[in-house]
C-alpha cells in the first residue's frame, strides 16, 4: 500500500517536472505536456490545476486542433512571485526585486564606504531590512539570494574567506534567514554571474567556459563539461590572487604580486591619481568637475571613449596584466570562451580588443584556435541577475548543460 507521504512526494515531483516543461516550452497544451513527460493526462490536469491556483501559470489562448476541440494553452507567469537579489562588493551593496525570469523591477545601491568584518555584515542586514521595509507583505517573495566575492561554501551558506572585506567563516545564510524569516541562498559572485550567462545570457551553447570579473577585485567562475568547478573547499577561481610578479605589490591576502593589485578598479584609480599628481592632463578631471573623488569606472570609460591619453596609457597597462592572467587560465583549463565582466569591462572595446590580441599571441596556439573572448551579455544589472540565477536554478532545478 502506498503511503500518503510517498504520494505527496510523487505529486510534488510531477508538479515540478510539469512547471519546468511549461517554463521551457510554453504556451503548451496539457496533452503536449503529458506526451513530452510520459505522464498520464489525469496527472497533468491535476498538477496544472494546482499551479493555476498558485498563480505560477495561466491559461493563454487556444492551440491548433488535431481533430477535436481546440486545446487551451498554458504558459508560465513570471510575475506571480518575486525574489530579492543581493550583490555584495567592496564598494557597494546592490539589492533588487526581480521576477521569476530575473527581470529587475526595483533596485537600490547602498555604498559600503570602507566597512569590513562584522561592520559590513551589520550593514548588509541593515540594507536588506531597509529594502524590505517598503513591502506591506512578503508572502509572494520566494526568498533572498546573496552573492559575494571571496571563497564561498554555497552548500553550507558560509563566506569562508574574503581578504579585502576581512571576512572569515561567516554563516551569512543562517544569519539572514534568522533575521528576516525568508529562505536564503549564498553563492560566490563570479559563479553566480557565470550561471546567469548560461541561463539568461548569450552563451548557453558552451560547455567549457570561464567568466572573469574585474571590479574592486578580480575573480573567475569556471564551467567544465557543463558543471561549475568549485575546487576542494569552494575556492576555485581566485584568479585575482594568482601571482604575476614575485617582486610586486603586497596583497591583503598576504601574498606578493597578486593579479588584482594590477587590474582592479582600486589599482586603476591609484594610477589615475598618480598621473594627475604628476600634472598630466586628463579629461577625467573635467568629467568629475574637478573632484578626484568623483572619478568612477564610468568616468574612466567615458575618458577612454574620448581618446584621453592618460586613460589609454593606463588601459594598455591593465590589458597587458589581465592578458597574462587569462593566458594562464586558458593554458590550465582550455575553455571555449572567456567572458569578461565588471564595471571596467562594460562597453570597453579598447580593453577587449587589446586582451584578445595579447592572449592570441601568448597562449598555446592549439588552445587559442577557436577560443572566443567576449564581454558579458547581461548588461549593467549583471550582478543582481547573477544572484537571481542562483535561487531560480535551485527552485526550478534547471541544468547548466544545454
Amino acid at each position: 500500500m502506498q503511503r500518503t507521504g510517498d504520494l505527496k512526494l510523487i505529486q510534488e515531483l510531477n508538479r515540478s517536472i510539469i512547471l519546468k516543461t511549461i517554463r521551457h516550452y510554453g504556451p503548451i497544451s496539457r496533452s503536449e505536456i503529458a506526451k513530452r513527460n510520459k505522464i498520464s493526462p489525469t496527472t497533468v490536469t491535476a498538477a496544472v490545476r494546482k499551479l493555476l491556483q498558485q498563480g505560477l501559470v495561466c491559461e493563454d489562448g487556444v492551440g491548433a486542433s488535431s481533430g477535436g476541440r481546440k486545446p487551451i494553452l498554458i504558459r508560465f507567469s513570471p510575475d506571480s512571485r518575486f525574489l530579492i537579489g543581493v550583490s555584495i562588493s567592496n564598494s557597494a551593496i546592490k539589492i533588487a526585486e526581480m521576477n521569476l525570469v530575473a527581470d529587475v523591477c526595483r533596485e537600490k545601491v547602498f555604498p559600503v564606504r570602507a566597512l569590513t568584518g562584522q561592520s559590513i555584515i551589520a550593514y548588509v542586514l541593515k540594507s536588506i531590512g531597509q529594502f524590505l521595509s517598503e513591502y506591506s507583505s512578503l508572502t509572494k517573495c520566494i526568498g533572498i539570494s546573496i552573492i559575494s566575492p571571496g571563497i564561498v561554501d554555497a552548500v553550507q551558506g558560509v563566506i569562508r574567506y574574503n581578504s579585502k572585506l576581512r571576512l572569515k567563516d561567516i554563516p551569512l545564510k543562517e544569519i539572514v534567514e534568522r533575521r528576516f524569516k525568508l529562505n536564503t541562498w549564498l553563492e560566490n559572485d563570479t559563479n553566480a554571474i557565470l550561471l546567469a550567462e548560461k541561463k539568461f545570457g548569450a552563451y548557453a551553447k558552451y560547455e567549457n567556459l570561464a567568466y572573469i570579473t574585474i571590479a574592486d577585485g578580480v575573480g573567475a567562475g569556471i564551467v567544465i563539461n557543463g558543471s561549475i568547478f568549485r575546487g576542494y573547499r569552494g575556492g576555485a577561481g581566485e584568479l585575482g590572487h594568482t601571482s604575476i610578479n614575485k617582486d610586486g605589490i603586497h596583497c591583503d591576502c598576504g601574498n606578493i604580486g597578486c593579479l588584482e593589485n594590477y587590474v582592479s578598479w582600486p589599482a586603476i584609480y591609484s594610477k589615475v591619481l598618480s598621473f594627475i599628481a604628476k600634472g598630466k592632463h586628463t579629461v577625467m578631471l573635467e568629467l568629475a568637475e574637478g573632484d578626484v573623488t568623483r572619478i568612477s569606472p564610468y568616468i574612466f570609460r567615458c575618458a577612454l571613449d574620448k581618446g584621453d591619453q592618460v586613460a589609454k596609457d593606463i588601459m594598455e597597462d591593465i590589458a597587458t596584466y589581465l592578458a597574462t592572467g587569462i593566458v594562464n587560465l586558458v593554458n590550465l583549463f582550455n575553455p571555449e570562451i572567456v567572458i569578461l565582466g565588471g564595471e571596467i569591462v562594460y562597453d570597453n572595446h579598447f580593453l577587449l580588443s587589446r586582451v584578445k590580441k595579447l592572449v592570441s599571441q601568448r597562449a598555446l596556439n592549439v588552445l587559442t584556435d577557436g577560443l572566443e573572448i567576449c564581454p558579458t551579455s547581461l548588461g549593467e544589472d549583471f550582478e543582481v541577475i547573477g544572484s537571481a540565477a542562483v535561487i531560480l536554478q535551485d527552485i526550478f532545478n534547471f541544468s547548466l548543460s544545454t
